[in-house]
């Protein structure tokens, strides 16, 4: 299943900016936490949900953890010099 990151605007929508990502199953508009999303608010692939912490749903990121695989190739360590 694809997951996206959907943003929660402040009181005066889409002006006010984003006050949370949440993660939404494909291209549903309830997210994983049970907050109804506007339709038309931006989303993102979920690699950027780590870029701005502050601004995440914990509740989403949690349950997206549980649905996600552990794909070693994806969380390889560069060597460091």
């Amino acid at each position: 299943m694809m997951h996206l990151m959907r943003a929660e605007y402040g009181p005066g929508g889409r002006p006010d900016g984003v006050k949370t990502w949440h993660i939404v199953a494909e291209r549903e508009v309830t997210a994983m936490c049970g907050r109804e999303l506007d339709p038309g608010a931006e989303t993102k692939d979920t690699t950027h949900w780590s870029d701005n912490p502050s601004l995440s749903c914990h509740t989403c990121g949690a349950l997206h953890l549980r649905e996600s695989p552990y794909l070693p190739s994806e969380h390889e360590v560069p060597e460091q010099p």
